[in-house]
């Protein structure tokens, strides 16, 4: 049987306060406890005397028994001192987990995911901007070729028109010719 020295929560709706109890590890949460050891009331001010209250007597005898401290009441717990002892009843450091703040499986596949569809869509969208600016060039293309048949044309219209007058000019010299 696994002891555990941990929290039980209490209180109504929005409202927590929590019993520090002594319980086997395979019992709920709120469920069948040995024995309760103290209370934590959330709601205090920190500075409260009122906020924790642990008997570190029966903390200390229930620790020598072999029952562990959830970090939470171990915290609590490394904050209390036992008449005539300088050491704290229960020696708590911060636990380090370096895989804390990552991600787990399926949010990194979600995110390659998101990944992928915003390449695609970048890729995409260089694609479209590359048709729009062929496009572009091909419009111009097509402006200049048609300024330049324009021109062509011109160059060859007052040709025809000089070619056209002049010949209305020699049938009338052709018909002055004949009337003489």
């Amino acid at each position: 049987m696994a002891l555990k020295i941990r929290l039980a929560r209490g209180g109504s709706k929005k409202r927590p306060f929590y019993s520090v109890v002594v319980a086997d590890s395979r019992m709920p949460r709120d469920g069948r406890f040995i024995e309760k050891i103290g209370t934590y009331d959330p709601r205090q001010p920190k500075d409260s005397e009122n906020r924790v209250q642990i008997d570190g007597v029966k903390a200390a005898d229930w620790i020598k028994k072999g029952a562990k401290p959830t970090d939470r009441v171990a915290r609590f717990l490394s904050n209390i001192t036992l008449e005539g002892e300088k050491a704290p009843v229960y020696g708590w450091t911060a636990g380090n987990n370096p895989q804390k703040g990552e991600p787990g499986e399926k949010a990194k596949e979600r995110i390659e995911e998101k990944a992928e569809k915003e390449a695609a869509r970048k890729e995409a969208e260089k694609e479209a901007k590359a048709a729009a600016k062929a496009e572009k060039e091909a419009a111009k293309e097509a402006a200049k070729a048609e300024k330049e048949a324009a021109k062509a044309a011109a160059e060859e219209a007052p040709a025809e028109e000089a070619a056209a007058e002049e010949a209305p000019a020699e049938e009338a010299a052709a018909e002055e010719e004949k009337a003489e």
